[in-house]
Formats: C-alpha cells, structure tokens, sequence
C-alpha cells in the first residue's frame, strides 16, 4: 500500500520528462483550459446525462421517501490515453484468455481432461454452486460458451518505475457497463470535438455492430436470418439502462421473460402481429431465473422450458448457461495453467498473485497477514463483500477474521495492489485517482473487439474500490491510432 502507484499521464517526481510521451499534446492542451471551462464542461456533461437517463439503480438504497434509488455514474471529463502498442499487447493477451476460458468451458462440461490432468481440482469444479450440471453434454454452437466477456484490467507500478498490466477479475457471466464506453465517448467528442482532430482516437461507436454480427454468428445450425432479442429482467434492474440502449443500437427487441414463451420445441416472442419465433438471446438474466421448470421455481423472469429448447440445439443463449465456473474468483488462479493446457502457450497477460482461503497453508498465510491484504468473496461482485486489509479499522479485520474462519473455501485473498493512477477533475481540481479497466471481448466465429474498454474510477481520494456502486465514476478510454 505505500508503494507509489504508477501514473499513467505523469512519471512522477525525478523523471526527465513532465509528462509521459502520449499524453503530451493532451496535456498541453489541457494547460491551456480555465478551471472555469472544465467546471462548465462537467456540468453539462452531468446535465445530459440526466436528460437521456443515464443511471443505475442502487440496490438497498431508499431516498427519503423509502422508494429504491437511482444514481448518475459521474463522468471525469479526462479521458484515460493507451498508446496503440500498449493496446496490441493488451488485446493478444485479452483474446488468449477468453479463448482458452471458452475452451475450458466446454471441457468441464463435456471431456473433463484439465480434470483429469489435475490441473484443476475436480471437486472445486464439480462441487461449486456456479457448475450447472443441465449443462454436461449439451453441445453450444461454435464450442462458445462466452460470447461477451468483461475483463477487468490493472496496472501496478514495477520496481524499475515501469506498469505492468494484471488481470484481476474474468467477468463471463452478463457483464455490464459497455453502454458506458460509447456514451463517454459521445460525451467527449460533444464537449471537446477540438480534441479529437489533435489527437488520431480508434474508434469504438462499432460495438453495437460487432455484437450484432457475433450474436447472429452464434445462432442454431441450420438458421439463416437469426432473431436476435435481448431478455432483461426488466426496468428496475440496475442495468436496465443498458439492456435497452444495446437493444436500440442493435435494432433488436428487448423482451422480458413474460414476452417469451415455448412451443413446439421453439421459443417465441409475442408481437401486435402475433407470435415470432427467436433464435438468439442476448440473456441479461442470470442462471438461476432463466428457466422456472429447471432452476427457481418462484421466478417471473424467465421462461418455461427455455432449457430444454436449448439442450436441443434450437436457442441460443448468450451467455451460456453454467459460465459462472469460470469467472469464479475460487477458479481464477487456474486460468494460466488454462492457457497452457489448452493452447500450449504461455500466457501474455498475468495474473494478480492470489491465495486460496479453502488450503490450509494460504489459509494461515492470510490470517497472519490480514492487515495487508484484499479478501473477496469468491462469488461477490460490485465491490460488496471483501475486506481492503490497508483500508480497514482494527475492529474490521477481526470480524472478518471470525468469518473467514467461518467458511475459509468462500474467500480469496490478493496482494493490495497499488492500481495505476490517472488525473482526475474532481471538487478540489485535478488529482491522481485510482482505475481500472473493463475491455469487452465478443467471441463468435472469432474473437473481436474495440479498442480500450471502460475506465473506472476510485473517486475518493486514496480509494482503491472503483465498482460505480462504491462511489466510482468512469472516463473516456482512447487508444492512440498512432
């Protein structure tokens, strides 16, 4: 934790140069901007994003009334700047890794042989909670089992002052905040168009296409003209704002569970016209809701029988069904000897060093060393469930203790990661802010995406929780074409 954090626009004190190479026409320009200006900018920025309804819904928090509330992600008007050979490298390691993710995927529900290896512990495969055994056997078109994957990346200084690139989480389920890096962008290109004929920015507004064609890609054998539809669980999901944009974008209808229904071995979809049948689903929903006659018996948000249209090859869900495996935080140290197993190749993106709470040797380790460490829960998310070692009181890290003694096979622990810093506008001006970044990986025929992702940021001073349900905010990411 008191390692200086690696600054992605400034080298920090001693370095020869002000500023790193390509950030300087930036920040020369940004020299030149009043506070006024950039205070005026934000603001507008937040007005429109309040008019087009750019929010996301909080769950647990009530305003005063006692109605559930909705909340504005802030938008930090400084964009997040990779230079191309950055990305290239970037972008190798992010398709090796959700290739050989797919791969296993399809291995544990079928062959088993990283199993049989020992290469993964069998019963942390086939004893988790995210394994779905509706799954064993069943052939998904393409071997594709993620078709949209949310990979969290970091950066941390090296001690000769260099960043390196970890991937922290695999997000294989439904993950969110794509709508986010398209509309940053229109955001930026709307405040500052001066800067976009300063600098040459890979373009990102193709998404939605790129989506579309790698869910057409995917539909059942034998399927010409797919219908593609997006299933949310409806407009009190907290990504319901995205659920919708990426339908409009796309063209395709955004359906709720009680919009479908099966007969005759297909899913339909009820229109004024009468019924259409649907070919793809782009599922927001997660696994446990899809499908009341196989999964809860109590959900209105799914649709009956979908799972048996399924295992007959005439749906296609994206994701697929039983993902989850593979984004668990138990199966994340394995993914590196993934790589190798199934691709003989070593991996180009690394790993964040990462103990399991289920051993008894890291157990003891992490207990002996709680004060320094990041515990998570190894099916949490949003930043809900974990414990910043550095960050928490005395009285905070004995209560977790008695938990993770509790149920030690529950949680992972990390190094607490110094997370590169980026300028950030914020009440007191611009100031270093911890971020992240989520970049989108389609899998369909092949593995595409576009350049950069979604940057998050810890908007707190000293924050290293960037989740937009903790306080963080996000900014545009540009990828220099130079």
């Amino acid at each position: 934790m008191n390692k200086p954090a690696f600054d992605e626009m400034n080298p920090g004190p001693g370095a020869t140069a002000g500023v790193r190479e390509h950030y300087r026409t930036y920040a020369a320009w940004l020299a030149r901007q009043s506070p006024e200006t950039m205070a005026a900018r934000r603001e507008e920025a937040e007005m429109i994003f309040r008019r087009v309804g750019i929010t996301f819904a909080v769950y647990g928090a009530k305003d005063e009334d006692g109605a559930g509330t909705e909340r504005l992600i802030p938008f930090d008007v400084i964009p997040r700047i990779i230079p191309r050979h950055e990305w290239n490298e970037m972008q190798a390691g992010l398709r090796q890794r959700v290739t050989a993710l797919n791969r296993f995927l399809h291995d544990v529900y079928h062959g088993q042989e990283i199993l049989k290896a020992g290469l993964v512990p069998a019963e942390q495969v086939l004893n988790n909670a995210q394994y779905r055994r509706e799954m064993a056997g069943v052939e998904v078109p393409g071997g594709v089992y993620s078709h949209i994957a949310g990979i969290d990346i970091v950066r941390a200084a090296e001690p000769d002052g260099s960043g390196r690139y970890y991937v922290l989480e695999d997000n294989l389920r439904v993950p969110s905040g794509v709508s986010y890096m398209l509309e940053n962008r229109k955001m930026t290109m709307r405040l500052f168009p001066e800067l976009f004929s300063l600098h040459r920015v890979a373009p990102v507004a193709r998404y939605p296409d790129l989506l579309l064609d790698t869910l057409r890609s995917v539909a059942p054998a034998g399927v010409n003209e797919p219908n593609v539809v997006v299933l949310t669980p409806g407009m009190y999901n907290s990504a319901y704002f995205e659920h919708a944009f990426l339908a409009q974008q796309m063209g395709v209808e955004l359906v709720e569970g009680q919009d479908l229904f099966v007969r005759g071995g297909q899913v339909y979809m009820r229109t004024t016209q009468g019924p259409r049948r649907v070919d793809v689903i782009y599922r927001r929903v997660d696994d446990d809701f899809l499908d009341p006659m196989t999964f809860r018996a109590d959900s209105t948000l799914g649709c009956a029988g979908l799972l048996d249209v399924y295992r007959a090859g005439r749906i296609t869900l994206a994701n697929a069904i039983g993902t989850g495996i593979a984004d668990d935080k138990s199966i994340y140290p394995y993914v590196p000897k993934m790589i190798e197993f199934y691709l003989g190749e070593k991996p180009i993106l690394a790993n964040v060093p990462t103990w399991l709470c289920r051993d008894q040797a890291d157990l003891a380790y992490v207990l002996d060393h709680l004060g320094e460490l990041v515990v998570k829960e190894v099916h949490g998310a949003g930043g809900y469930g974990m414990l910043v070692g550095p960050a928490a009181t005395k009285a905070e890290i004995e209560a977790f203790r008695g938990v993770l003694k509790a149920h030690p096979a529950n949680y992972i622990a990390q190094p607490t990661l110094a997370l590169s810093t980026c300028p950030t506008y914020v009440e007191s001006g611009i100031a270093p802010r911890h971020i992240d970044l989520r970049p989108f990986v389609l899998s369909g025929k092949t593995v595409r995406m576009v350049p950069g992702g979604l940057t998050r940021v810890a908007l707190k001073e000293g924050s290293l929780v960037v989740n937009s349900s903790q306080g963080g905010g996000t900014k545009d990411t540009w990828v220099l074409e130079d």
